[in-house]
């Protein structure tokens, strides 16, 4: 019976918890910046094995699976709240007019 693994199954409340007290036991022991670091040498390795067209595949199948899931209107209305933060924000960086 090759694959099958005593105890608890993948997705099993305890090992998520487990999980997340283990990751959350290595944040206080190396800081937030450990993640980042590991992070950052797993994607320069996907990028130097599959190459940057890989990104963008995966980002391409991601928004084509939210449109799908929520509608072309969720971009809309997401478009609408990013350019007006975008206006707001350069507003309040604008100086008064010269007079």
């Amino acid at each position: 019976m090759v694959g099958n693994k005593p105890g608890p199954a993948k997705g099993d409340p305890r090992m998520v918890e487990a999980g997340r007290r283990g990751g959350q036991t290595v944040k206080e022991e190396r800081g937030r910046e450990f993640f980042q670091q590991i992070g950052q040498k797993g994607g320069q390795a996907t990028k130097a094995k599959y190459g940057p067209e890989f990104f963008s595949s995966i980002g391409r199948k991601g928004g084509e699976a939210v449109k799908k899931e929520r509608g072309v209107e969720f971009y809309s209305s997401i478009g609408r709240k990013g350019g007006a933060t975008s206006r707001a924000g350069r507003k309040k960086n604008t100086p008064p007019p010269v007079k």
